[in-house]
């Protein structure tokens, strides 16, 4: 976490926590989710606005964690802004000489543990740090970790993925309904 957001967080503590405007998709990108984009439809239909700024998202993933729950958030200062989560917690990139290749979208060097795939085909890992789904764009990377027998995954239905690797899609205030 960043100084400044530790600074932020001990001069302002009872910053109330904000939901529904910060989302991650399935490739790793970042969207803004405004008022509009929120009331034309649920995330991922309706993304809304994908952060480009650099400086902005490098914020964003240095800040980025889970609390007790499972949900997932960007420590804005005093506030957290609890993400929105397409598929998991984590997008896997790989690079030549998977699997010792695998990087989190952040870009967090990860060791691959396990890997499963939905009823979708999608190839989700667990790995240092947690859980994730392979980018669309590496998958051919990774098909050459299934095919030499590196990687051996089995299937989970993706509704089970959730409760059984401990995250949140969408998260939502502690006793809200």
């Amino acid at each position: 976490m960043d100084e400044i957001v530790k600074q932020a967080l001990a001069k302002w503590p009872n910053v109330p926590d904000c939901y529904g405007w910060l989302a991650l998709d399935a490739r790793g990108d970042w969207y803004l989710r405004d008022d509009a984009a929120q009331a034309a439809g649920p995330f991922p239909q309706v993304k809304g606005s994908r952060i480009e700024h650099l400086g902005l998202r490098e914020f964003i993933e240095r800040n980025y964690a889970a609390d007790a729950r499972g949900c997932w958030y960007f420590q804005n200062g005093p506030q957290r802004v609890y993400v929105e989560l397409e598929a998991a917690p984590w997008v896997w990139r790989l690079s030549p000489g998977a699997p010792c290749g695998l990087h989190t979208h952040t870009g967090r060097p990860s060791l691959y543990r396990r890997a499963w795939l939905d009823e979708q085909g999608r190839l989700f890992l667990q790995a240092e740090p947690g859980f994730g789904l392979v980018h669309s764009l590496d998958m051919e990377l990774a098909a050459e970790a299934v095919e030499s027998g590196a990687w051996q995954p089995d299937t989970l239905d993706f509704a089970a993925m959730p409760a059984r690797f401990g995250y949140v899609l969408k998260p939502s205030p502690a006793g809200a309904g």
